[in-house]
């Protein structure tokens, strides 16, 4: 078969410590293969092995071991085929750029941190002053001392930005010289591989510069430096790796970066400045040609040292069943449980998720928009309609402790006021309505419940959604109705939350639409009795389920006179004497409206 032309190689993102992405470009018309050969150095060991699972030149491979550099990576088309009881194989050449990759190894093992007090006396000076210098100093194992710092800067006059070598006192190197221009006193020599030494420059304890004045003011240091003692265990068998980085972090300013070999599982530090800590241990793997890699970083350990040299040990629980009850329409109420009895405060996050989904122009709240923390487990200035996502954080002293499980609640709107109904006629109606000035909402849903004559139910439907707007005020016309018909409007409005809110059922406002005008068909006078029909709608109206009471038909000359009819009845006859002339009129009459016909003029 043709060659592999170029290969890629890929972290296999659910495990990189064990996994790759294999991809390969190879001419595709005219070359048949039914197998690829990788091949590779495994460290010093060399690999091949045959593989058929390529999808489009890609596949998955997670049998590698962690943090080791597998280099001259190759890949061979192979061609296979059974002719005759035997087997043909054939390999193609290799064109590509042999590649190189190294896994990650695996992270350390049950980081933990110890913070022991030590005799404030052994780092007190005569004077009581004390330089300002690195805010940690490391003891390893052997009775090697180094100070680390944060600036590569050394001021004129040594304030606190001066590194130091801390030669090892029991190696041969030192048996026979005199003591190092730094060394304070023989006092402070150590006993023992195990006691710590106090350093201070020569240069500030001889600085003829410094006034008496200068020193004076300069003030005593009270803090008491303590040692932190930071263990782990190594990664996961079988992890290669060549040591470990250690980074310390202060107040989120000041980062120190320390590389200690395979063997250590432990590293003593004395921690000169009070503050809030972050630790974290990674594995790194440097052996071959590939280029260094360390793993994915552990879980980081966080503890504060107060001025008066109090240990506060970071907070690892989140809070557990935190619920909202929601007070009012603008108050909440948090609970939470926790097995920690060692936090001394809350931290309460609350952001809306309702403003994030309206136009800028249209927001109705403005309070939580952005995320607001508070200590307060009631949450105050909520907007009605609104909906709120909340998260809850355990907090001892400057210490925060991992974040609980977001909580989405939301505040029911208050609801439209001052439902008002103007009749247009027969067939429409107006609807107005205002809205309380404080409220958020998506929506105005207009419904409206009657009796269908089609399907003969009787349901709530919508018949319109306005959008909501900044204005107080809203209106919609509502045709098409039946005439003389029971109806029942309601306006509600919608929350954008999901689910959505409602509210208030108790908007609504009843009215039945008045008749349309009788239409006098025919009159007829005969032996003093005058006899008068009329046609009322079209063939498609329904009286049956009408809210039509009766009709009412006059006649007006010289007296007046009036006759009822039942609504079912579209004739009636009067009793008139001749010789009078006469206004006729029928009026359809419901509950709450009437309709009159046009005059007729009769003349007896």
């Amino acid at each position: 078969p043709l060659p592999v032309t170029s290969v890629s190689i890929y972290d296999y993102k659910p495990s990189p410590e064990t996994g790759v992405l294999f991809e390969i470009h190879y001419p595709e018309k005219y070359n048949v293969f039914t197998r690829v050969n990788i091949s590779y150095w495994e460290g010093k060991d060399f690999r091949t092995m045959l593989y058929k699972d390529f999808f489009k030149g890609k596949t998955v491979f997670n049998h590698w071991l962690p943090g080791i550099c597998y280099s001259n990576i190759t890949f061979q088309l192979v061609s296979e085929a059974t002719f005759n009881k035997s087997t043909l194989v054939e390999y193609s050449g290799i064109s590509h750029e042999p590649k190189q990759h190294r896994t990650a190894p695996y992270p350390p093992r049950n980081i933990s941190v110890r913070i022991v007090n030590l005799n404030k006396n052994n780092w007190e000076e005569q004077s009581g002053s004390y330089p300002e210098e690195s805010f940690l100093r490391s003891q390893d194992t052997v009775g090697k001392d180094k100070l680390f710092h944060f600036t590569d800067v050394t001021p004129e006059i040594p304030s606190g930005n001066i590194s130091s070598g801390w030669p090892d006192f029991n190696s041969s190197d030192y048996e026979t010289t005199s003591q190092p221009y730094w060394w304070v006193s023989a006092s402070a020599a150590p006993e023992s591989e195990d006691e710590l030494v106090s350093v201070l420059p020569m240069e500030y304890e001889n600085n003829n510069t410094l006034s008496e004045t200068e020193k004076s003011t300069s003030g005593s240091f009270s803090f008491s430096p303590v040692q932190m003692i930071l263990s782990w265990l190594p990664p996961k068998p079988p992890t290669a790796f060549d040591g470990f980085h250690i980074h310390i972090e202060r107040e989120e300013n000041f980062t120190e970066y320390l590389t200690v070999d395979e063997e250590a599982h432990e590293f003593v530090a004395e921690l000169k400045e009070p503050g809030k800590y972050k630790l974290s241990v990674t594995t790194f793997s440097s052996s071959g040609s590939c280029e260094t890699r360390k793993s994915q970083s552990a879980k980081s350990l966080s503890f504060y040292i107060s001025p008066s040299g109090e240990w506060i040990e970071e907070l690892t629980e989140k809070p557990q069943h935190v619920s909202v009850h929601v007070l009012s329409s603008t108050t909440a109420l948090m609970s939470w449980t926790s097995s920690q009895e060692n936090y001394n405060g809350t931290i309460v996050s609350v952001v809306s998720l309702t403003c994030q989904k309206q136009k800028e122009s249209q927001r109705l709240e403005k309070q939580y928009c952005t995320q607001v923390n508070s200590s307060k487990s009631i949450i105050e200035n909520l907007v009605p309609g609104a909906q709120y996502q909340v998260v809850m954080y355990l907090r001892k002293g400057p210490l925060v402790g991992p974040p609980s499980d977001p909580v989405t609640f939301a505040i029911v709107p208050t609801g439209i006021k001052d439902l008002m109904l103007y009749p247009l006629g027969p067939t429409a109606v107006v609807l107005s309505w205002t809205r309380p000035y404080l409220g958020v909402f998506r929506k105005y849903v207009v419904e409206m419940f009657y009796f269908n004559p089609t399907t003969m139910t009787s349901e709530w439907t919508t018949y319109y959604e306005i959008a909501a707007t900044v204005s107080l005020t809203a209106s919609v016309r509502i045709a098409n109705l039946l005439p003389a018909w029971y109806y029942n409007f309601r306006v509600t409005m919608v929350t954008w939350g999901d689910p959505e809110l409602s509210c208030c059922d108790s908007s609504t406002i009843s009215f039945i639409t008045a008749p349309v005008a009788p239409e006098i068909t025919s009159v007829e006078y005969f032996n003093s009795l005058l006899y008068i029909s009329w046609t009322y709608g079209d063939d498609t109206t329904d009286l049956s389920h009408s809210r039509m009471l009766h009709w009412m038909v006059v006649a007006e000359g010289k007296k007046k006179i009036k006759k009822s009819v039942t609504r079912n009845v579209m004739t009636a006859i009067l009793s008139l004497p001749p010789g009078d002339i006469y206004n006729l009129s029928v009026t359809a009459c419901t509950e709450r409206g009437s309709n009159t016909s046009m005059l007729r003029l009769v003349k007896l």
